[in-house]
């Protein structure tokens, strides 16, 4: 419309235009989620029914589940607070935020108690509104909320005529990482008897399949995740720095999704340092400048309400594929599109990461890189010189959750299959990662190149060609469902897809009618 000067609009046009104006520039893109405690509860319930059958087998009695909450840390010997996260076990059964809780749950009633520490007069100077038990006996909606110096009196009431009850103490080893899960401590705590083998095994099992509410969570966060990586896509361009990548990322999802939190330390490699598998570590900062023609490999993922994503994009800096880099790109998005074709339950893991290692052989002899039969490729282990690392891992309230290898479960010796983070055979509910590579990493490629046996089948012109270049990983994350699976992901994969998109297209690209 246009108004000559000195004239003010038509009051009609004036609402016709207020009518057009856009929402202000700071309204996030996303609603914020609101996390239903019903999840917890859910949890707990879970918890509780798997219980009642194992220790009904082992003919035991019930007992008292006790969880020890995450503690404040400060850095070092300083009065500096780094941002609290909690606990995961504590969070998959009672949602808490704060630090220096206490959780019980009693086996035979289900009956739920948060112990809250109680806070001096002074805290509420620094930090805030002191809440009594009662805030948050309704904000996480449990039974029954006290303060931690009441914890030794209440758990013994729960063993009614009976005495102290058993305690159900959360202790063991986290077989992904190696380190152990620490079982809760208070003073009279003598007083009890204490289990702690049963509960873990359990516990870490309740957590390995989702239930709807969980996989509502991870849905969430994975747009939030998807949205993000598509921001920092369009921005991309040589002469940034790693780290203005890692930044854009974070900022979209705090500013637009609400995240506070990433699952982990973004990975943000270009060229060669994409052949280091964690990069992006104190010693490896995302601090290189990126360089026209080099390919990028961004593995950030958000985290909300304590659970994660984890997705891993790779793209030329400069928004236009090398046929080399197309080659080994292709081989990995193949291997990508074959292991979710054949997800679903019943099917051994192992089994996948090796097909990924078949696709991406196949994919890079068919691009003049390799020569020879694949099968006797698989047969020298030559997929792990390529792929050193495991087809994926569950993901959950951790990035890399729990219960990849219970008791039963075995972890094979194999390259490449010894890395995998689960050996076990897909169910209903999972969530894992699908992250095939292909890397050119010194360590693994420089032996397999003095061994003769693996050694027949490299094209070394075209290997040299690619020595230095980095790598290539596509990071999916995926649900198990009855009859195959869904991918939470949803961002651009094929290359034509990524070129339109860092070119400006919007995502999903508009359908063409031609």
């Amino acid at each position: 419309m246009v108004v000559e000067e000195g004239t003010a609009p038509p009051a009609k046009a004036m609402e016709t235009d207020k009518k057009l104006i856009k929402k202000p520039v700071n309204q996030p893109r996303f609603e914020k989620y609101v996390v239903p405690m019903s999840l917890h509860a859910e949890n707990r319930a879970k918890l509780v029914k798997a219980l009642g059958e194992t220790l009904s087998a082992a003919g035991k009695e019930n007992g008292v589940v006790l969880l020890q909450g995450g503690e404040q840390q400060t850095r070092y010997d300083t009065d500096h607070e780094p941002l609290f996260r909690q606990e995961s076990y504590f969070a998959y059964l009672f949602g808490v935020t704060e630090a220096g809780f206490y959780g019980a749950v009693d086996v035979a009633t289900g009956k739920s108690i948060l112990f809250a520490p109680r806070l001096p007069s002074e805290y509420a100077i620094w930090m805030g509104k002191i809440q009594p038990p009662q805030h948050f006996k309704d904000k996480y909606e449990v039974d029954e909320a006290k303060y931690v110096d009441e914890l030794s009196a209440t758990l013994m009431e729960l063993g009614g005529e009976g005495g102290a009850p058993t305690l159900l103490l959360l202790h063991g080893k986290n077989s992904d990482s190696g380190s152990w899960a620490a079982p809760a401590e208070f003073e009279g705590i003598g007083s009890f008897l204490v289990d702690k083998t049963t509960l873990f095994p359990v516990l870490s099992e309740c957590r390995v399949r989702k239930s709807q509410a969980e996989l509502d969570l991870l849905r969430y966060v994975n747009r939030v995740s998807t949205a993000a990586h598509i921001e920092v896509m369009r921005r991309v361009k040589p002469g940034m720095t790693e780290y203005q990548l890692e930044s854009l990322f974070q900022h979209f999802c705090y500013f637009e999704g609400g995240c506070r939190h990433c699952s982990y330390t973004c990975i943000c490699a270009s060229g060669d340092n994409a052949a280091t598998l964690h990069y992006g570590h104190a010693g490896a900062p995302n601090d290189k400048i990126l360089s026209d023609g080099d390919l990028i490999l961004l593995d950030m993922g958000a985290e909300y309400h304590c659970y994660a994503s984890d997705i891993t994009c790779t793209y030329p800096v400069n928004g236009k594929f090398t046929e080399g880099q197309e080659t080994v790109y292709n081989s990995v998005l193949a291997a990508s599109e074959a292991v979710m074709e054949a997800m679903k339950p019943g099917v051994a893991w192992p089994d996948l990461h090796r097909l990924a290692e078949r696709r991406i052989l196949e994919g890079l002899v068919e691009g003049g890189v390799l020569i020879g039969s694949v099968d006797e490729m698989l047969e020298a282990d030559l997929g792990a010189v390529f792929m050193p690392h495991g087809l994926g891992h569950f993901m959950g309230l951790d990035t890399h959750d729990v219960g990849g290898y219970p008791e039963g479960v075995k972890r094979s010796e194999k390259p490449g299959l010894r890395s995998l983070r689960t050996a076990r055979t897909l169910e209903e509910g999972m969530v894992i990662t699908v992250e095939p590579g292909c890397y050119f990493v010194e360590a693994t490629l420089g032996p397999a190149l003095q061994d003769p046996d693996r050694s027949r089948f490299f094209v070394l012109e075209e290997i040299e060609k690619l020595r230095g270049s980095g790598g290539v990983r596509i990071e999916d994350d995926v649900i198990v469902t009855a009859d195959g699976c869904e991918n939470m992901t949803d961002v651009p994969r094929k290359t034509y897809e990524i070129e339109r998109v860092m070119a400006g297209e919007s995502w999903p690209l508009p359908v063409s009618r031609g």
